[in-house]
């Protein structure tokens, strides 16, 4: 009877461990997508500020433009210059 009690201990955690990594893997996965977006809008706004110098447009690389850039992509871009330019 003694015996069993380890192997119930080890299976409830081994059971737990499943449910928590399902319920924790969805934000994980949204987090590291957010992440690699926001790393794409730096790309995309480096790119677009040194294009844009030679027509005098550009904007700031900071985790806020890159993140709407990341999100939104092309149309992000030009809502931040929208932003940027009217305000």
């Amino acid at each position: 009877m003694e015996v069993w009690i380890p192997l119930l201990l080890a299976a409830i955690a081994v059971g737990l461990l499943v449910l928590l990594f399902k319920l924790l893997g969805k934000p994980l996965r949204w987090l590291a997508k957010l992440f690699i977006n926001a790393l794409l809008g730096f790309v995309a706004l480096f790119l677009f500020n040194f294009f844009g110098d030679f027509v005098g447009l550009s904007l700031g690389l900071n985790w806020f433009n890159a993140i709407v850039a990341g999100v939104l992509g092309v149309p992000g871009i030009v809502l931040l210059l929208l932003i940027k330019y009217i305000f």
